[in-house]
């Protein structure tokens, strides 16, 4: 039974590659010549508004590489919330599974430099993590699932559920909370960021040994750095970044995690499918705005054309 308060987008059966269940915000990108000081007024020098959200962009992601990806999460019943609906209809995301309520859509206010570093300012309201009951997954089969943690009581059991039938799952950690804290293992592969690994366990290092005891296949993301990866006790390495002019980082991770769901659901070979994703989140740095950013798969193929020579 789904709760009154929440409409859910009509359904039908479906079949996706990639499911991304989690958060979706609207974002307002301020391009700025640095970041204010305590009272200090400075003035913009572009404004771009578009969707967000870690799982949102990774299911926008997923289908500008040509795959079928569905989100499931939560939009507010306001302008933010149509126009986010709006635009997963412009990118062919599936929206069967969005549940629309009173609350308002999650708003990020992103501060961007010339540099391409970034501050945030996100703002939830009364918006709660949805209940497990709010989404109905009965009509979809998908090949992937990938969480951002962010939805932890609809997650937790689809995760679960996703082990029993063994449809291969992904986690984006972003940073330790309780969803990620909750899902970490019960996935097949954790892929998390640098802050979270240093927040679970002090050091990169450290952490990449003990998530390996949570999870079959973990993955740190080093932004410019590249990455380290780990595959059972026993296997590991490191993959250096794309070389890339960076605008705006905004969304690099979001496209990193949807382009490793995509390549996962491809059945890609391990070391390509670190490199397919990682051309993903190196593109997206090019242009300001994380969904803008998010490069479509023409983009992608000629940029890994471009660069073959490289993690060879």
């Amino acid at each position: 039974m789904i709760p009154n308060h929440f409409d859910l987008m009509t359904t039908y059966p479906m079949q996706v590659d990639v499911l991304c269940v989690g958060h979706a915000s609207y974002d307002l990108i301020f391009s700025v010549p640095h970041h204010p000081t305590e009272d200090e007024k400075i003035f913009a020098d572009s404004l771009i508004s578009c969707g967000g959200g870690p799982a949102a962009n990774a299911a926008v992601m997923v289908s500008r590489l040509g795959l079928k990806s569905a989100f499931a999460g939560y939009l507010g019943q306001d302008l933010y919330g149509d126009k986010h609906a709006q635009e997963f209809a412009e990118y062919d995301v599936n929206t069967q599974l969005i549940a629309r309520g009173p609350s308002p859509t999650p708003l990020s206010t992103i501060l961007v430099k010339p540099d391409g570093k970034r501050a945030l300012i996100n703002y939830k309201g009364d918006t709660q993590a949805l209940p497990s009951n709010a989404v109905d997954f009965s009509s979809v089969k998908p090949k992937v699932i990938l969480f951002d943690g962010h939805e932890p009581h609809l997650s937790v059991p689809l995760a679960e559920h996703a082990r029993r039938d063994r449809i291969p799952s992904v986690l984006d950690a972003g940073s330790l909370h309780e969803g990620t804290l909750a899902l970490m293992n019960k996935v097949d592969y954790l892929v998390c960021s640098e802050k979270f690994a240093r927040q679970f366990a002090g050091d990169v290092e450290t952490a990449l040994t003990r998530l390996s005891e949570a999870a079959p296949a973990v993955v740190v993301t080093l932004g410019e750095k590249g990455l380290l990866w780990r595959r059972g006790k026993k296997h590991g390495g490191a993959m250096p970044a794309f070389p890339v002019a960076a605008i705006d980082t905004t969304g690099a991770g979001d496209a990193f995690h949807g382009a490793f769901a995509a390549g996962v659901a491809l059945d890609m070979e391990w070391l390509e499918l670190l490199r397919y994703a990682s051309a993903a989140g190196a593109l997206c740095c090019t242009k300001i705005g994380a969904r803008l950013g998010i490069p479509s798969r023409e983009e992608h193929y000629t940029w890994l054309e471009q660069h073959k020579d490289l993690h060879v």
